[in-house]
């Protein structure tokens, strides 16, 4: 017998599924016997498997239909495919065009934001929200009860000896834009004096960041082998995160999994505010540092705000965050 499907849609990055976990998981609660599958970039299907919530990933485009796979969906009539979910989920944006690509699939009751132009009827946005929080609202609001608090996610179980480093320090570098990179000299600078510390550092970042990986890594003295950037998977990053003594990054889907495994992190936030991306106040093994004001998250200039967090500022930060987890400093939310 074909069970019920429920798609839920958020074709983002990282950080985005990251903090949907929790919504995720509420959905998984209230339609336990419905098939449940993410419309998201397939490369991210090893982290949505930890969440326990998703029974598959069907790869999905940024604000693209969700697509028709025989071995997901199983509903076929002449041989044609026919994508009728049962439910689908916004989780993706507050619409118009992410309603219009869900409602392309017909499905039986949609869930999403109110969108006037559509028009759709839902709970309202509500600008400057904390992105778990805001999601978990969108379910309450629609008779589903979600909780925040549900971030965590497993260590995954990968065998990739050649790049997790146990206890180490990672410092990862890069993020998606320049707006919301530090200079690759301070964080050489922070790395070197974790060094001096006696802790091994690693670099990470994609392929793309190698350039500013080695950058990172000659300032400090760091050796090659120690430079992970372009070596991991997106499975062998979450683990080399998971088993780090601290995460050390800007605004960024590391940051990220630092909060989901539980690992003391020190993130640097510039143009976008901590209070609507950042780790949960609550969240007390998480150090935020930011200088107020906002921007462009995608300018192609680091942002002013970035720039004002110094090395000092970092390595205070480091100095407390380990040893007082309960005591977060430096964070303006």
């Amino acid at each position: 017998m074909t069970r019920p499907l429920l798609v839920a849609y958020r074709a983002l990055g990282l950080g985005d599924l990251l903090t949907g976990v929790p919504a995720l998981r509420a959905l998984r609660d209230a339609f336990p016997a419905h098939r449940l599958v993410l419309a998201a970039p397939a490369a991210l299907a090893p982290l949505a498997e930890l969440s326990g919530a998703v029974d598959d990933v069907v790869d999905t485009a940024p604000l693209a239909v969700p697509p028709a796979h025989k071995h997901l969906y199983g509903a076929y009539v002449q041989g044609r495919s026919v994508v009728r979910p049962d439910v689908a989920v916004n989780l993706h944006g507050r619409g118009p065009q992410s309603h219009r690509a869900l409602l392309a699939a017909r499905p039986g009751r949609m869930i999403g934001f109110a969108a006037p132009e559509v028009p759709w009827a839902g709970p309202e946005w509500r600008a400057g929200e904390h992105e778990v929080h805001r999601w978990c609202r969108l379910l309450s609001e629609s008779g589903i009860p979600a909780d925040p608090a549900r971030l965590e996610l497993p260590p995954p179980d990968a065998t990739v000896p050649d790049t997790v480093a146990p206890g180490a320090t990672v410092v990862h570098p890069g993020a998606a834009s320049p707006a919301r990179r530090w200079p690759a000299e301070r964080w050489a600078a922070v790395a070197r004096a974790e060094r001096h510390a006696g802790r091994r550092v690693v670099v990470t970042g994609s392929a793309a960041e190698r350039s500013l990986a080695d950058a990172v890594a000659r300032g400090a003295g760091i050796d090659a082998a120690d430079v992970l950037a372009g070596r991991t998977d997106l499975r062998s990053l979450a683990a080399t995160v998971a088993g780090a003594g601290r995460v050390l990054c800007g605004d960024t889907g590391v940051a990220h999994l630092a909060t989901a495994f539980g690992v003391p992190s020190v993130v640097l936030f510039g143009p976008t505010p901590p209070g609507e991306w950042g780790p949960p106040p609550e969240r007390t093994r998480h150090v935020v540092l930011h200088r107020g004001g906002g921007g462009d998250p995608h300018g192609s200039r680091p942002d002013p705000g970035l720039l004002a967090i110094t090395v000092d500022d970092v390595l205070d930060a480091m100095s407390g965050a380990p040893a007082e987890r309960s005591r977060p400093r430096a964070a303006s939310y």
